[in-house]
């Protein structure tokens, strides 16, 4: 059996997540190549009369939706959603995540929070045994982003965490500012052992806004394969 090709492995994650919306829920919308196939999915079911109201994680994916017709709002009109789908860069066995690469980690998991379940869509390719050969984003405030620098490269290395720490930049080498007006520094820290410690000690460091470790956030992970869709956790 040939394995699908990457598109094709987000869509079947998208369509198989995209059953478990039903009439009137709040919606999270995530951000990134695979949560796109989902808004995508998500319209077609709109345009053919399914009522919801979804509340986008970035910029980029508000558009995204608004072109298809999905209505919209905010968590300050909508504080309490009933699920949000969203992709990941990186999972393991334990249904903790890697997210980030987007660019829009700070807003997913203020919106993941606000939900009462998160359901994953992604494909075998992202799955590891330790967390970390991805490199972990984190996003910093611009005020003395350099020291706080200072500071993620000195909490990592108390961790036995050494790697190059590399500011993200535009094509243009302009610094990436996010959707809130921060900076990313993606971390290459190799296998990151113990997470949630390393989770805790980076959210205690003044002027980290957020990082993109997503600890037990997920109720489900639709993974796509050459085999078809298997789903990690409970996506009932």
């Amino acid at each position: 059996m040939s394995t699908p090709s990457a598109d094709t492995m987000k869509r079947e994650a998208a369509q198989a997540a995209l059953a478990a919306v039903t009439p009137h829920m709040k919606l999270g919308l995530g951000t990134g190549s695979t949560a796109a196939q989902f808004v995508d999915l998500l319209g077609a079911r709109v345009q053919a009369g399914l009522k919801v109201i979804c509340v986008p994680t970035s910029e980029r994916t508000r558009a995204q939706a608004a072109a298809l017709g999905i209505p919209l709002t905010t968590l300050d009109d909508l504080p309490e959603l009933d699920l949000v789908i969203d992709g990941a860069d990186e999972f393991d066995a334990s249904r903790r995540l890697i997210k980030g690469g987007g660019g829009a980690l700070l807003r997913e998991k203020i919106v993941a929070a606000a939900s009462k379940r998160m359901f994953v869509i992604t494909d075998a390719t992202k799955e590891v045994k330790s967390l970390g050969a991805f490199p972990l984003p984190i996003e910093v405030d611009r005020f003395g982003a350099q020291s706080t620098q200072l500071n993620i490269e000195r909490t990592a290395r108390g961790l036995g965490l050494i790697g190059p720490i590399i500011q993200r930049r535009n094509k243009n080498q302009t610094p990436y500012i996010t959707d809130g007006g921060h900076y990313i520094y993606d971390c290459s820290f190799g296998a990151i052992d113990t997470p949630e410690l390393l989770a805790e000690r980076l959210a205690a460091i003044p002027g980290v806004v957020e990082h993109g470790l997503f600890i037990n956030l997920a109720a489900a992970i639709f993974v796509a394969g050459a085999q078809g869709i298997r789903i990690l956790g409970n996506a009932i």
